[in-house]
């Protein structure tokens, strides 16, 4: 008889490589995915010489393309480190998108971005750059998030939004502010809640898909509602606790 549960245990789908061992190569056909368990991976691309494409640690994920459109790899992977991988089929795949809406939003982000690079690619050097959009005006003096703990200070951008969250090696996207010095635990989503400046006013809104939450003085944000911030603020992510600051260091 069943537990009562259809989540599978990670620990079924476990399998190990030793540093520098081969995990797949580019031009084979593959029918899986790996997430990062324990360790780094190296992936690179053997075309006239070997090119680095990134490197994927804890909770990182990779493969993905061949599972989704049964295609060759792209590109190779190996294991940097001793590592252990959670080795996703196309049966379990359903079930991962299911309990981890994060992993099918990077996904998404991940086909988006190759997309956008692809639009790019092809626009001629001579159409002309769009505009710039025009600046909202912020209240004088500049500002900025401090960590508690270790007071590293975060300056938020001076028009416009400023993206929270940590550095995505697989999808090669950057937030304005990385907690990654500041977040061992990875508690943090890679786009985990942004800061914008209107009506006068800073607000903090999180992002869909974030999985450990956004807090203001202690209370959790609902998803996507945005909540007005002011200096003085202590705001975190996951475990990770800042507060935002005025030009001066006043809290």
């Amino acid at each position: 008889m069943g537990s009562g549960s259809d989540k599978p245990s990670a620990a079924r789908f476990l399998v190990e490589y030793q540093a520098g061992e081969k995990i797949f190569s580019q031009g084979e056909f593959g029918t899986d995915m790996f997430i990062v368990h324990e360790g780094a991976v190296e992936i690179v691309h053997e075309g006239g010489g070997r090119e680095h494409l990134a490197k994927l640690e804890k909770g990182d994920f990779f493969g993905e393309m061949s599972l989704l459109e049964d295609l060759p790899r792209l590109a190779s992977a190996r294991a940097l480190t001793q590592v252990k991988l959670v080795r996703v089929d196309a049966g379990a795949f359903d079930k991962l998108l299911r309990q981890d809406p994060e992993i099918a939003i990077r996904i998404m982000r991940k086909l988006s971005n190759r997309l956008r690079e692809t639009d790019e690619q092809l626009r001629t050097l001579a159409e002309a750059a769009p505009p710039p959009p025009e600046p909202t005006e912020l209240p004088s003096g500049a500002h900025s998030l401090v960590h508690l703990a270790s007071r590293a200070r975060f300056a938020l951008k001076n028009a416009g939004e400023t993206m929270i969250g940590r550095g995505d090696p697989v999808t090669g996207q950057q937030p304005d502010i990385d907690l990654t010095p500041v977040d061992p635990d990875r508690s943090s989503s890679r786009r985990h809640a942004k800061v914008y400046f209107e009506d006068g006013a800073f607000h903090l809104v999180e992002e869909i898909g974030t999985i450990n939450g956004t807090f203001v003085n202690g209370v959790r944000l609902e998803a996507g509602q945005p909540l007005r911030v002011a200096p003085g603020d202590e705001l975190r992510f996951g475990l990770v606790e800042l507060v935002l600051a005025d030009d001066s260091g006043r809290r």
